[in-house]
């Protein structure tokens, strides 16, 4: 593979590259001349142990003597812009190559699996599996990604050019590339994210989707229109509905991304349906497709008073299967598996296309009722709740029979909160249960987090009768991971809770954040904690007779649990309940690994395969036995002390707010959230976000989440001449082998030194060598406890990619560090260095994409 990637990307890159030479716009050729000068001069100066500043100063000494300081901090914007057009060619070509480097019929693909089932004899115990399991991604909009829509399309088209190796189409993209803009005006709304996505769902998903399904019943041998789970692969969709810390998301904004999600599917089903009429024109049959195409093109186009509409997918459904009944009576089942395809696509995405999701914060909900119980009973009440313990307050909460009328709620934010939940009802009643099935508390902590809001959506949806509604706690810290197992035990034996559950299918999912959990207790504890959280979550619910379905939030990076999702999910053992698999995906994480049909089916395939093998072929590698899980716990609290230590240096958070791009976050125009949850003052580490802060530790190149605290758990056991216990963890545990491996593309992404100035620095050079022993440290051990020789040895086309993509941004890399280090040194905070520092960020987080 490693070959065929050579050949197919990095040769053509090279040859594709040098048409950037020959773009007719003003003074590309100067820059397109002079960046290589500038790339092989940062190479060999940092090779040299020269700063960025030296770096960058030398440059301008040597090729722009005459300039001034101004037209030389010009001249480096011009190669921020091309550097920003040379990722996204490298994107394109890497994309328009993706099968040719990636075995779309070998191991993790579902066509693998079902000849090796076949094989084995187990066929039947698939089948079954298939029928109750459930893989989800949730698409959120969280800002990781950096190329706006019109940018996205451009890298759509230029990827099918460099497939067809169409020279004059290339061309002509690059030249539109050369004159679009890169950088959004203005911060997008809630909405305007959703409608990206939406493309996503529309263009990528739903022939994706529809594509493995019938692909998988076709090799199995079984007919669509038997198949009993049309939930095998679906969709989430948090924008315009995760609330979290974002004021710009209203109720009104979550009716409309409904409209929207509806709007789009049924513009995918006038398409199909248009298709299969063409070709069932016979008797008794055309007529129900012709109603059927009409009443989807009313419920798109027209709505209610302009024709016959349709209202549900089941309205839709029983007019599709009057066709088919047609067509099987009367004309011997001709083309009967057209049919049978698009009713399938109507039962996977319904009216909803994908279910979105309600997520708020537990410590909004506690306002909340604060201000409810104030309001039904005055502030003493208030004050005897407050000092009442869980059960009590429990009890309070669970007694209240009607909420006040939202209008009479004092605080625009309640009023807000409560119309929120309102518009549950709303997405239901015209998108389905499905479009809306799901409300998430971020920061729970407590059996007392749930119930609040369980309560409130069962007196404002309920109506008197049954809550059709999931409730989810979303467990993210070290500590609340921890209890997490007593709190849904309490959970479950609440009388009213087990009751509702009872009503939902005795069914519970459970949110589990792996940003959070990393940002707050490092690398291995926050990936150790979430396991063991995971089993003990599981023990609890088997014993009480509940299903327990886990969603992972996971990113993009492996410091946010992102990496090889496969190995992971394939090494979780039977201690961890497989019914479905969960997870978010967001940025440049959904364009890179789920933006073509190709690279989504494949990925979408690896999970679903992986949650088919854990259950199919049990085996030691995914089961940990107790002495390598002590030996883990082991590596963990060594870990995460040497991570506390570092995150409780008083120069961790001044460094991360005046050194870092962290505070630049907010200015890129990327996504409607704040980059931290309070207000005004001073910066807190509690109050970072998750995404800026992986994000301004990638843009250091120092990559700290993703490995901190890993050499020194490794050397601690050394010195007790354990080394031979920690690689045979390695030989023996997929989850282990998983867990170091995505740790070692954090660290093939660091490059320590574009940073090593601050070494001298008299406030911040203590605090940069902590990191960097530890980076060393880390690099040294883990390669002795994998055995290999460099970093990524066993994935040889990941090694290669990271390594073109560091290649191409190095020239920003040093451009920002030059910014930052003069910034430093002047102790003043100059425009255009600042200007230069948000410009180069874009370039750098998206050449540094991440493998699914």
């Amino acid at each position: 593979m490693a070959n065929i990637y050579e050949t197919e990307v990095a040769k053509r890159f090279t040859i594709y590259n040098s048409l950037f030479l020959d773009l007719p716009f003003d003074q590309i050729y100067r820059t397109g001349t002079l960046l290589p000068i500038l790339s092989e001069a940062c190479q060999s100066g940092f090779q040299k142990n020269k700063t960025p500043k030296e770096i960058i100063r030398q440059f301008f000494e040597e090729l722009m003597t005459d300039k001034s300081e101004e037209e030389r901090h010009d001249l480096l914007f011009k190669m921020v812009q091309y550097i920003e057009r040379q990722v996204v060619l490298f994107d394109s070509i890497e994309d328009a190559s993706f099968e040719k480097f990636n075995d779309i019929k070998g191991k993790g693909t579902m066509t693998a699996l079902i000849a090796r089932a076949e094989n084995d004899h187990k066929k039947e115990e698939l089948i079954e599996k298939l029928k109750t399991f459930s893989v989800r991604l949730t698409l959120t909009a969280h800002p990781t990604q950096f190329y706006p829509g019109n940018v996205l399309a451009i890298i759509t088209d230029l990827e099918q050019a460099i497939r067809k190796n169409d020279l004059g189409d290339v061309d002509l993209l690059l030249r539109q590339l050369g004159k679009t803009a890169f950088i959004n005006k203005e911060k997008p709304s809630p909405y305007e994210e959703a409608v990206s996505l939406t493309w996503f769902l529309e263009y990528v998903f739903y022939p994706s989707i529809s594509d493995i399904m019938i692909r998988i019943l076709n090799q199995l041998n079984i007919p669509l229109h038997d198949w009993e789970n049309p939930n095998l692969l679906k969709v989430g969709f948090w924008p315009g509905g995760d609330r979290d810390g974002n004021p710009f998301v209203t109720h009104e904004i979550t009716k409309k991304v409904a409209d929207k999600l509806q709007n789009s599917i049924l513009k995918c089903y006038y398409r199909d349906i248009r298709k299969v009429r063409r070709r069932l024109t016979f008797h008794n049959v055309e007529s129900y497709l012709i109603k059927a195409e009409k009443g989807i093109y009313n419920t798109l186009f027209r709505g209610e008073g302009s024709g016959e509409v349709f209202k549900s997918k089941d309205e839709l459904l029983e007019v599709l299967y009057a066709a088919r009944k047609g067509i099987i009576e009367e004309h011997g089942g001709l083309s009967l598996e057209l049919l049978d395809e698009f009713i399938l696509k109507v039962r996977v995405f319904g009216f909803h296309f994908a279910s979105m999701d309600v997520r708020q914060d537990s410590r909004k909900h506690d306002d909340l009722w604060d201000a409810l119980i104030t309001k039904n009973d005055g502030e003493a009440a208030l004050e005897a709740y407050h000092k009442g313990d869980e059960d009590s307050k429990i009890q309070k909460i669970l007694s209240v029979e009607q909420l006040p009328e939202i209008s009479s709620m004092e605080d625009p934010f309640h009023r807000e909160m409560l119309e929120s939940i309102s518009s549950i009802a709303y997405i239901q009643k015209n998108n389905g249960p499905m479009g809306c099935h799901r409300y998430i508390i971020s920061n729970n902590q407590s059996l007392l987090h749930v119930l609040e809001v369980f309560q409130l959506n069962k007196l404002l949806l309920s109506n008197g009768g049954d809550l059709l509604l999931d409730i989810v706690p979303l467990f993210e810290t070290i500590d609340d991971l921890a209890a997490a197992h007593g709190v849904m035990e309490a959970l479950y034996n609440n009388k009213i809770y087990r009751e509702h559950l009872r009503k939902r299918g005795n069914k519970q999912s459970i949110m589990l954040g792996f940003s959070d959990g990393t940002k707050d207790g490092g690398y291995i504890r926050a990936n150790w904690s979430i396991l063991r959280a995971k089993e003990e979550l599981t023990k609890v619910a088997r014993q009480d007779g509940i299903d327990v379905v886990f969603f992972d939030g996971r990113g993009g990076p492996p410091a946010r649990g992102g990496g090889n999702t496969h190995n992971f999910y394939a090494s979780l053992g039977p201690n961890v309940e497989n019914r479905e698999i969960q997870i978010t995906i967001q940025g440049q994480t959904i364009s890179a690994n789920y933006g073509k049909p190709v690279s989504c089916s494949y990925n979408l395939e690896q999970l679903l395969s992986a949650g088919m093998e854990s259950h199919l072929y049990p085996s030691s590698e995914n089961s940990l036995t107790e002495k390598q899980k002590s030996l883990i716990d082991e590596m963990a609290d060594i870990s995460y002390n040497a991570y506390k230590e570092l995150k409780n240096h008083p120069q961790f958070v001044p460094y991360l707010e005046k050194v870092t791009p962290l505070k630049f976050f907010g200015m890129t125009n990327i996504g409607s959230r704040p980059v931290k949850r309070s207000k005004g003052g001073s910066m807190k580490f509690e109050d970072l976000r998750a995404i800026p802060f992986v994000g301004a530790w990638a843009q250091m190149k120092q990559n700290i989440p993703g490995f901190y605290g890993v050499g020194k758990a490794i050397e601690e056991l050394e010195k007790e001449g354990r080394l031979g216990e920690v690689q045979q963890l390695y030989k023996d545990s997929l989850f282990f082998r998983s867990l170091l491996g995505n740790s070692m593309q954090s660290l093939a992404k660091a490059f320590y030194p574009a940073t090593a100035y601050l070494k001298e620095d008299p406030v911040y050079g203590g605090f940069w060598e902590l990191m960097y022993g530890e980076y060393q440290r880390s690099y040294d051990k883990i390669l002795a406890v994998a055995g290999m020789g460099t970093l990524l040895e066993d994935s040889p086309v990941s090694k290669e990619s990271i390594a073109i993509r560091e290649r191409i941004v190095l020239p920003l890399i040093t451009i920002q560090q030059y910014a930052i280090q003069t910034i430093l040194d002047t102790g003043k905070e100059d425009r255009a260095l600042q200007n230069l520092i948000l410009r180069t960020m874009f370039g750098i987080i998206n050449a540094a994409r991440n493998a699914a």
